[in-house]
């Protein structure tokens, strides 16, 4: 850390408080006058029927309960706007029969929640939404270049008032973003589209944009002038959290932003409009603190340069004055930022963007977790009765599953060191959240799940947690043999990638390394000799308490996970 500057903590907060002095301006109160006409807009896309994580990481992202919260307060504080530029309703597409009641049951509670808790006021049209037909879409979504007489329910392009601020919205689908769309030229349906709209006395143009890439979002806002801002979803594009990029996309007229996959991070934009003009980017804190973090890297750099340079009699003086030359504007430059982080312009109108993650600090609408706990109700009973009377998967004349209790019969030192590791409660911890019969769910939490003589959702009684079968493999015909022969499906040492290729994935284990996780599921009785090759080092449940300590373990107020 340079001398004199706050560390991390102390600089976010310092970003915090000098960019909080202005309501009317940077929260979007809606006021006239000097100051203008403010309003925020929180932009959606690729939610794809997540209506809250697994629960299994660090840092759960993507909760509707937080995001319904996060309006709620944004509400609160001044005029909103929330849109969605598509891709809402299915995890899935083409939709697996064994999960279809419980996709319609969560596409039901998404849209239930966007009209009664989050009051969106447009949804666009992605291939997320299009698994079931023009029947499924439950309402009317923004697109102007379907073809004539296409049977799904839009809406117009209209303008929307927001706090005395009024904004065009429209929606436009990319060339071969959705082949079975047929889509008609964009180009030419959005310029009309915007004609309209600044017609109808649009202060500022939203395109809600689906596209394939950001390659083809961007090539599509360069042939679309007009367009203010732009909420893109890119279907299997859409990044991951830590691929969000804080900062807005210029491209031609419009900027452009990208919410992350699955509701989990989301923009958030402050607007304010001070008469007629483009939008300038005001940056936000995170870009701020961003650039912060860059001009600090810069300073202690040439920092090091010049005490080098001081020490050696042969340095060329005009070329050490250079670099304290920039060492001083780098220095001004990061002042400037940290008096002024949002860089508002004197006149004219202005954005600032925060990207906010959805996870588990941030509040719970409780309506909208009742709405979770009732559709985790009603999965259950449709999952079960779906599931009566069908049987365990056919074990096609080859081995089958037995259970952890047959095993003990003859390693009860193995399965007694597997009850006190995590696995043997996974069972539970689905049990506790209601989630016990959701198919999104409880594949990783038994042994065996669907694969021949293993469970499924009706069976799966004596195959509850994660057993030695699973890393083992199934033992009825070593059991059949009194134990005493090991036939090729029992595996002594599994294979290094079951775990992450299985149940760790990056998206439900987010601390995961194999040989760290490996020395907590091995030891006296089980494993000891592989224990000990192992050595000393990180464990998984060190890694996971690191991860969570540095997460946070407080709920947000009214969560209940």
């Amino acid at each position: 850390m340079l001398r004199g500057f706050p560390g991390r903590l102390g600089l976010v907060a310092a970003l915090a408080a000098t960019a909080c002095c202005s309501k009317s301006e940077v929260k979007g109160g809606g006021s006239t006058g000097a100051a203008g006409v403010g309003f925020t807009l929180i932009a959606l896309a690729e939610v794809r029927g997540q209506i809250g994580p697994c629960g299994c990481t660090s840092d759960p992202l993507g909760d509707l309960s937080r995001t319904a919260k996060l309006v709620e307060a944004a509400r609160a504080a001044g005029p909103v706007l929330v849109l969605d530029a598509g891709s809402l309703l299915y995890s899935k597409t083409p939709v697996p029969d064994h999960l279809a009641a419980q996709e319609e049951l969560k596409a039901d509670l998404l849209v239930k929640t966007y009209k009664e808790k989050l009051a969106v006021g447009a949804v666009g049209l992605g291939p997320m939404d299009l698994p079931k037909g023009p029947d499924k879409l439950r309402i009317p979504r923004q697109v102007v270049n379907l073809p004539k007489g296409a049977p799904y329910p839009v809406e117009a392009p209209h303008v929307i008032e927001v706090g005395g601020a009024k904004v065009g919205v429209f929606g436009v689908i990319a060339l071969d973003t959705v082949p079975a769309l047929a889509v008609t030229d964009p180009v030419a349906a959005g310029k009309a589209a915007i004609a309209k709209l600044r017609g109808d006395g649009a202060q500022v143009v939203v395109a809600l944009v689906q596209a394939s890439s950001k390659k083809d979002a961007v090539q599509l806002l360069r042939d679309l002038p007009g367009v203010d801002v732009a909420v893109a979803g890119l279907g299997l594009a859409a990044p991951e959290p830590d691929r969000v990029e804080s900062e807005a996309t210029k491209v031609g007229d419009a900027w452009m932003v990208i919410p992350a996959n699955r509701g989990q991070v989301i923009p958030r934009l402050e607007v304010t409009l001070r008469g007629a003009g483009p939008l300038v980017d005001a940056g936000g804190l995170a870009a701020a603190t961003q650039k912060i973090a860059y001009l600090d890297k810069q300073v202690s750099q040439l920092d090091k340069d010049l005490k080098a340079f001081d020490a050696d009699p042969a340095a060329d003086k005009a070329f050490v004055k250079t670099k304290r030359e920039e060492r001083d504007r780098f220095i001004a430059e990061r002042a400037a930022l940290v008096a002024n982080p949002l860089n508002k312009p004197a006149q004219g109108s202005y954005f600032t963007l925060e990207q906010v993650k959805i996870g588990k600090a941030l509040a719970c609408d409780v309506d909208v977790q009742n709405f979770v706990t009732a559709y985790n109700r009603a999965a259950g009973e449709v999952n079960v009765k779906a599931a009566a009377g069908r049987p365990a998967p056919d074990a096609k004349g080859g081995p089958s599953y037995v259970g952890s209790e047959t095993c003990d019969d003859c390693h009860s030192d193995a399965v007694a060191f597997w009850k006190n590791t995590r696995h043997s409660h996974a069972w539970k911890t689905l049990v506790d959240r209601g989630q016990q019969f959701d198919f999104d769910c409880i594949g990783c939490h038994v042994t065996g799940w669907e694969k021949p003589g293993g469970s499924n959702l009706a069976n799966n009684d004596k195959l509850r947690d994660i057993q030695c079968e699973t890393c083992h493999g199934p033992a009825s015909v070593h059991v059949a043999k009194g134990g005493e022969e090991r036939p090729s499906s029992i595996v002594r040492a599994p294979a290094e990638n079951l775990c992450a290729t299985q149940c760790h994935t990056k998206e439900h284990s987010d601390t995961f390394q194999h040989t760290a996780y490996m020395r907590d599921i091995v030891g006296p009785g089980h494993g000891e000799d592989i224990r000990k090759q192992l050595g000393d080092g990180d464990t998984g449940a060190q890694l996971r308490k690191v991860a969570l300590d540095k997460a946070g373990r407080q709920l947000g107020a009214g969560c209940v996970r």
